[in-house]
């Protein structure tokens, strides 16, 4: 009981990190059901950006590759997990599709500078928005290429309009972290 009460409990890695990743498919899935369409644009606002950057901040960019990557691979398989209840292959070259791709990218690239930021919300702040910028980017590219429109054009309807909700789900992510880190890494 005292090891319980001091947090000394022993831990089996291989399954914490297995729960770890589990989680965060499930909550990227969550993420997006919280759906919010805009009228400009085919991709709509969505929780689910919130869910990476935790997800690269706390597994860091191996283990958040792999959930990003897992979560995926699942709703390719069919599993209605995407927005809009989407699922399959062709779902993936649909207007969402650079997003989903950008959430690995985005993924390793918080998990890979995350250990940089020595536990100060500014620089925690830069790498999660920083991390969300790379994802925009992918997206906004994506819908370019899809629909064969200007970059400007791709910018104003994939990238712009996400901004100012993905500076205040960056803020809220690295107060989460900020918060959390330490018990976090004791897990994993």
């Amino acid at each position: 009981m005292e090891a319980v009460l001091k947090k000394e409990v022993v831990l089996n890695k291989t399954l914490c990190r297995f729960i770890g990743v589990s989680v965060f498919v499930i909550l990227t899935s969550l993420g997006a059901f919280v759906r919010i369409p805009l009228p400009f644009t085919p991709v709509p606002l969505t929780l689910q950006t919130f869910f990476i950057l935790l997800c690269g901040a706390f597994l860091g960019s191996k283990l958040g590759v792999t959930a990003q990557l897992s979560y995926m691979f699942l709703g390719a398989l069919g599993l209605p997990i995407f927005t809009g209840a989407g699922s399959g292959l062709s779902y993936l070259c649909g207007p969402t599709g650079g997003y989903i791709f950008g959430f690995i990218l985005a993924t390793l690239f918080i998990g890979r500078f995350i250990k940089y930021t020595q536990s100060s919300l500014i620089p925690v702040l830069a790498v999660l928005f920083l991390g969300d910028l790379i994802l925009l980017s992918c997206g906004a590219v994506w819908l370019k290429l899809l629909l064969g429109i200007s970059l400007g054009k791709s910018l104003l309807i994939g990238f712009l309009p996400f901004v100012p909700g993905d500076l205040l789900k960056a803020l809220v992510a690295a107060g989460l972290y900020l918060k959390l880190k330490n018990r976090i890494r004791e897990v994993f």
